[in-house]
């Protein structure tokens, strides 16, 4: 029997008796509800089910000397026979549901073995709120998963996707997290094929994500994820694979509202690990106002020396800081150093006579003193990580004149061009790292590169184009057609096992 790796999931007997109804494999949403139903198994194998007609067959085959059997006789045997017919079905049955899990964990075990996927509700997951120092994971519970090896002399981030029928790691019943905008699944997108690849780092493997084991090694550490959007983007994804194993509770710690009306810093904690991750939101890095209020569409004053002190005065607070943030250099700015103008982009034009300089250059500047801040900081002594730019996927126009993402299947490497300006981006946050590692004179930071930028050139079929709901909207015309963020689950969990294999590679 052909079976798909997504056959290590657990299903629900329900879900098992439609599976022999199934001619494919695939994914379907109850769109626009919720709920999500995840087929993930071909149908069953016909000789694995009761051949009723053979057995009927045979009762009237009967050897004819056996026609002297009385009918006192013959009900009895009849009776026996039938029971035997329908107690086989319901055997044969059963064992061919327990030959597909059976198989898939063979299947599973002899290439990599995976984490289960609950089709449980996420509520169902015990939150993370003991103060415990003990381990609520038992070791033994936790598969000898290929993320217990440390991939090494291997670039993880060249590569290419390939394709894998393994499960993602959560889907929208299973993470609590997902915000509507990128709730592809829930929301109907047209093809779900963006869940069926797998990155493939050039000459080795990259593990899958072992949470449970990520959970103790960050056991009484701390996170944080400085950056715009896509920083919550990668939060979000982190978030939903660890509540597979453990859930967190939300800790108002910051009721700030930033001028754009997103909170300015968000915290959670897993209290069983006493280990922290913290969202700033921080589009620029650096200080930077806006001198209007209508929700970031006015003029930003861009302080490029002075890094933003609503995350920069709690450095040392952390054990990780990822770094991230480039898509709003694109707005109206004025570029300040010294209290003083000293350029501006162009959407600034005309303003305080300043001279129109690269957006990129502001990016390296910006990521400069955002690093700066982290290598001289006194107390810290853990890793930051600047995170790369991620590209935007829009054809035939942008996001406000017609532009959409509606392919379903990722680039092969080379089909397309690296985009100049995403090029110039990645240039200039390399050069800022490197510029601080070579001008830093304290030991104990550690800076690195989380270089996902190759990897996600190559995915525009994973955005969620229109199949993201916006917060009290119900019109699918009113959509704002995103190809810009990922949907989730999606490839951008991959920044997350990237993540992972970095920190466990230099503890």
């Amino acid at each position: 029997m052909a079976l798909s790796r997504r056959a290590t999931r657990t299903l629900t007997p329900t879900a098992a008796a439609e599976t022999t109804t199934m001619s494919t494999s695939y994914l379907h949403t109850t769109h626009p509800a919720a709920s999500v139903h995840l087929f993930f198994f071909r149908s069953m194998r016909p000789s694995l089910l009761p051949k009723a007609s053979h057995s009927t067959m045979k009762l009237h085959n009967i050897n004819p000397s056996s026609r002297k059997i009385s009918v006192a006789v013959a009900t009895p045997v009849l009776v026996l026979l039938a029971f035997a017919v329908f107690s086989l079905y319901d055997i044969n049955f059963a064992d061919s549901y327990q030959y597909i899990r059976r198989a898939s964990s063979a299947s599973s075990s002899s290439s990599t073995t995976t984490p289960s996927l609950a089709t449980t509700p996420s509520s169902s997951t015990v939150p993370d709120t003991s103060s415990s120092s003990s381990s609520p994971i038992n070791s033994s519970s936790s598969s000898t998963s290929p993320a217990a090896t440390t991939v090494e002399a291997c670039d993880l981030t060249r590569g290419q996707w390939v394709p894998d029928d393994v499960a993602p790691y959560y889907t929208n019943l299973t993470c609590p997290f997902i915000d509507d905008l990128q709730n592809c699944i829930k929301f109907g997108k047209p093809s779900l094929e963006f869940l069926r690849w797998r990155w493939q780092p050039d000459g080795c493997d990259l593990p899958r994500f072992d949470a449970a084991r990520f959970l103790e090694a960050m056991r009484g550490k701390s996170m944080a994820f400085v950056g715009d959007s896509l920083a919550r983007n990668h939060l979000k994804s982190l978030l939903c694979i660890l509540s597979q194993v453990s859930q967190p509770v939300e800790i108002v710690t910051n009721t700030e509202i930033d001028v754009t009306g997103r909170a300015v810093r968000r915290d959670f904690h897993y209290g069983r690990h006493g280990f922290n991750v913290s969202l700033f939101w921080s589009p620029f890095l650096v200080k930077a106002n806006l001198s209007n209020a209508e929700l970031g569409l006015g003029l930003w004053d861009m302080h490029l020396d002075t890094p933003d002190a609503r995350w920069a005065a709690h450095i040392a607070d952390f054990d990780y800081i990822v770094l991230s943030g480039t898509n709003w250099f694109f707005r109206p700015s004025v570029y300040h150093v010294g209290g003083r103008p000293v350029g501006r982009n162009s959407g600034a034009s005309g303003a305080h006579n300043a001279t129109e300089m690269p957006v990129s250059g502001a990016v390296r500047a910006a990521f400069s003193t955002a690093l700066g801040a982290i290598a001289a900081r006194e107390g810290f002594r853990g890793k930051a990580l600047v995170r790369t730019v991620t590209p935007a996927h829009f054809e035939n126009g942008e996001w406000n004149t017609g532009g959409d993402c509606v392919r379903t299947l990722p680039f092969r490497r080379g089909q397309r061009a690296r985009d100049a300006v995403v090029a110039e981006f990645r240039a200039a946050q390399v050069d800022a790292l490197r510029e601080t590692e070579a001008t830093s004179h304290r030991d104990g930071a550690e800076l690195r590169l989380l270089d996902i930028t190759e990897a996600m050139e190559l995915r525009p079929d994973a955005h969620p184009s229109r199949y993201g709901h916006p917060p009290g909207g119900s019109v699918e015309g009113s959509f704002v057609v995103d190809c810009l963020h990922w949907c989730l689950p999606g490839p951008i969990d991959l920044w997350s096992e990237l993540l992972f294999q970095m920190l466990d590679a230099h503890r």
